[in-house]
């Protein structure tokens, strides 16, 4: 039943790059790596039109907001700068992904939110949230078995995985301390932010095996 927790690395795919800072990675990593992020920002856009809470993350930017008075693009800014020099002692590296990241999930949802109904039933918010907690997950482990450097978040995420953790674990961690500052911070907490701490992690695991080439030799 729990067979998912047993599996806690990186994957290596087939459009896995030899390196991170890779410049001239090949078209099929490129490719992976941009629908893995698209997939990202399609599920940060359902979580959105649920209208049921927000992402720890956003959540936590939010809080910063209310105590520091600065705008909430501003304090996801610092936030992210903030995350990346967590890196160094996790002995991460940024990438293509990590530039691309910065860049595309954002816009990716920023394009769809405006095109989607807005939920007004509770019991399709749940699907969209469900539906957002997958897409997450799945983008996530496609786009980071690129290896072509990930956004900050997931960099702590992989760094901890390096570290000896689970990589779900590493995840459900990650988006847990955010959570309960940005929750301490005034940040808008709802039913999206507590249901992506408990299956974003579970999720990212299970898709894991499906793209890890190790599993099929």
């Amino acid at each position: 039943m729990f067979d998912f927790i047993k599996i806690g690395e990186v994957p290596k795919t087939s459009w896995s790059s030899e390196k991170t800072f890779n410049l001239k990675p090949r078209l099929k990593t490129l490719i992976a790596l941009v629908v893995g992020l698209i997939l990202f920002g399609l599920g940060e856009a359902l979580l959105v039109t649920s209208q049921i809470g927000v992402s720890p993350w956003t959540a936590l930017g939010q809080g910063l907001a209310n105590v520091s008075e600065l705008g909430l693009g501003l304090t996801t800014f610092l936030i992210s700068v903030f995350v990346l020099f967590l890196w160094i002692p996790l002995k991460q590296k940024p990438g293509v992904g990590t530039i691309i990241d910065i860049f595309l999930v954002g816009t990716v949802a920023d394009l769809i939110i405006p095109n989607f109904p807005l939920s007004e039933n509770i019991f399709v918010s749940l699907l969209l949230i469900f539906c957002g907690i997958i897409l997450i997950g799945a983008g996530t482990a496609i786009y980071v078995g690129g290896n072509l450097g990930v956004g900050p978040r997931d960099g702590i995420m992989v760094g901890l995985e390096d570290k000896g953790l689970k990589i779900g674990t590493a995840r459900n961690i990650i988006e847990l301390l955010a959570f309960l500052t940005g929750w301490l911070l005034g940040g808008l907490v709802g039913y999206v932010t507590i249901l992506f701490v408990i299956g974003i992690g579970p999720v990212v695991q299970k898709v894991l095996p499906y793209v890890d080439m190790r599993n099929n030799v």
